[in-house]
């Protein structure tokens, strides 16, 4: 029962300080660890010790199993040079200079129990980075880096930890450091590739959501079992199973069977994360009785934690701008360009570590020298950087403007990607009528091809720009979900009057879920920021757009067919070859396709202010 209450207590702290996090605008692992150093010197606030076990084991697959499906396989291997020596090569770095560090400043630790703190606070954690950065909307390859960073510096700094405490007294071979990491990189590589191929070919065999679920549930902890029984690196063997199922995921599960996935895994990954925050708070007043008892007066103690601090971030700093010669990234051109010093800066600065960091130094052996201020060390890394790091990032980001996701751009290149699928789909709808013998007396195809434009529609009526307008999918969304509440209300009323099966009710109040969780919903357009001139690379080559230039737009334009006909327009466009004005295909006529059909010119430009994206009605493709 107190293993209950306290379980329930820590969801429940977690949950308020999450959504008071939240409300004040602050990351919640920067306020979930202040309110656990706190709440480690509240009596009666029972004693949390985080073993390695739990930690290593029970807490670190699920973790890395939860970032890993959801990151880019095709973003992580472009940006795989910076990530491996971020990941490899920092690690590395940042173990030999605390290394030589620790060794100076603390009498009697030797170069293994030296070098073992050096890996164990060398791995900046994924949790914190991408929590601040998301929040105050670092740029997406910045993120994806240190996203990359985290899922494989993990395993770079246990590897090196288990080197250190194997070597003991008898000194540290380079050669014996590259092949033992060799051996557990290359093991943990392997059992995670082949549990992948085991999990795909049960996947390619198995339907039922609920059975594919428990599938993932388990496969994190497989992957680390597997190649931890092998002496090679489990870390490695999640991120690679996890990257692996996770691009393949939508040619191996159900569509029911990856949203049951992703939310089972945000729930997971949501609680754990933040427990793990507050868990490395509980642990301050431990780590500082311990310290007190300790031969070495408080001032070598508070030199030694302190200058291991400015110590790894220093490390980092300068490694990121030395590594700044060697990351080389292709340009639009293909010519290959340094990456901006803001945003090196920024890299430099995102070294938040966690709770790997606490619980590799667990693993170091009780009979080293000093071990509980090696404790305290690695305490004070996490905090320190956590607090220092994680609430100064935002006001640097600010300060070298770094520019954020521009929302206007993302929604040009949704809509976009959903007309090229649409494209597709057509051309197949096209094949079905020409298969089929028969007439289709129902219009059911008419109707799919309205699902699909409605669809488009609103993934381009994203872009209108008129303030305080409503757009026509907007005004849809709004009257169909208050449509279901009221059809809800009425379900739910012949419900209690028990007049019909439950199972039967059951079903229906799904079924209304089901459509009102995929109603195209945008925001409104008063919410969204101001265009900042659209210029999305086309997805395909297209000589039409090759040939055509934007021009400046008028922002008093009107349609002037719309005008004729007494319709009216949500937005409007402006051929490139006769300068006509005419309504987008959200608008009821549909102009602006009038006019292509009409006199076959190929490319139109938006005609709203600020927007310069040109698209081809050949190719179906923008600029």
């Amino acid at each position: 029962m107190e293993i209950a209450l306290l379980l329930i207590a820590l969801a429940v702290t977690v949950l308020v300080i999450t959504a008071l996090a939240d409300r004040i605008e602050v990351p919640a692992p920067l306020v979930l660890i202040v309110v656990g150093v706190a709440g480690s010197y509240v009596p009666g606030v029972p004693e949390i010790t985080l073993s390695p076990e739990v930690v290593l084991v029970g807490l670190l697959p699920p973790l890395l199993y939860a970032a890993a499906i959801q990151t880019s396989l095709v973003d992580f291997n472009a940006n795989r040079r910076s990530i491996l020596l971020l990941s490899v090569g920092l690690v590395v770095f940042t173990t030999v200079g605390v290394g030589v560090l620790v060794h100076a400043l603390l009498p009697g630790v030797g170069w293994p129990g030296a070098l073992a703190i050096g890996a164990v606070v060398a791995p900046p954690d994924a949790v914190a980075a991408t929590a601040v950065g998301r929040r105050i909307g670092l740029p997406r390859r910045i993120v994806t880096v240190l996203e990359g960073e985290s899922l494989l510096n993990d395993a770079t700094a246990l590897v090196s930890l288990r080197t250190a405490i194997a070597a003991g007294g008898a000194g540290i071979s380079a050669v014996g450091v590259g092949l033992d990491f060799a051996l557990a990189a290359g093991g943990g590589v392997a059992a995670g590739a082949l549990l992948y191929l085991v999990i795909a070919w049960v996947r390619r065999r198995v339907e039922d959501p609920l059975t594919d679920t428990a599938i993932s549930l388990v496969t994190p902890f497989t992957a680390y079992v597997l190649a931890e029984a092998i002496n090679a690196s489990g870390v490695i063997a999640v991120v690679v199973a996890g990257l692996l199922l996770g691009h393949r995921s939508p040619v191996l599960q159900t569509a029911s069977s990856r949203i049951a996935e992703r939310m089972n895994w945000r729930t997971i990954a949501f609680v754990l994360e933040n427990v793990v925050f507050l868990l490395i708070g509980l642990q301050a007043a431990r780590l500082v009785d311990d310290v007190g008892r300790s031969e070495l007066g408080l001032g070598r103690v508070v030199l030694v934690c302190g200058a291991t601090l400015v110590a790894v971030v220093v490390l980092r700093v300068v490694w990121v701008a030395a590594a700044r010669v060697v990351l080389l990234q292709p340009g639009p051109d293909g010519v290959r360009v340094r990456p901006t010093w803001r945003n090196t800066l920024l890299v430099g600065w995102a070294g938040m570590r966690g709770v790997v960091t606490l619980a590799a130094a667990f693993v170091i052996p009780s009979d080293v020298e000093h071990r509980e201020v090696l404790l305290m060390i690695a305490f004070t890394v996490v905090a320190g950087t956590l607090l220092v790091q994680g609430l100064t990032l935002p006001w640097l980001a600010r300060r070298l403007r770094v520019p954020s996701p521009d929302p206007m751009d993302d929604a040009l290149a949704r809509a976009t990607l959903l007309q090229q699928a649409s494209k597709a789909g057509f051309a197949t709808l096209a094949q079905i009528e020409a298969d089929e013998a028969h007439e289709d007396p129902h219009g059911v195809l008419d109707l799919v091809r309205q699902r699909i434009d409605q669809r488009n529609f609103a993934a381009w009526e994203r872009l209108g720009t008129t303030p305080g307008q409503e757009t026509p999918s907007e005004l849809y969304a709004r009257v169909r979900v208050a449509m279901i509440a009221a059809e809800r209300e009425r379900v739910l009323e012949i419900r209690s009057s028990g007049r019909v099966d439950s199972v039967v009710v059951a079903e229906v109040l799904a079924m209304l879920d089901v459509e009102e969780s995929l109603i195209d919903r945008v925001l409104p357009q008063h919410e969204q920021e101001e265009p900042v001139g659209l210029r999305p690379a086309p997805l395909e080559s297209c000589a039409h757009l090759a040939a055509t230039w934007a021009v400046e737009t008028s922002d008093a334009g009107v349609c002037e067919d719309c005008l004729r006909d007494g319709t009216s327009w949500v937005a409007l466009r402006q051929c490139l070859e006769c300068g006509h004005l005419a309504c987008c295909d959200s608008s009821p006529a549909q102009h602006a396709t009038a006019h292509f059909r009409d006199t076959a010119h190929p490319v139109m430009q938006s005609a709203e202010p600020g927007e310069h994206w040109r698209w081809c009605f050949v190719h179906h493709v923008t600029s």
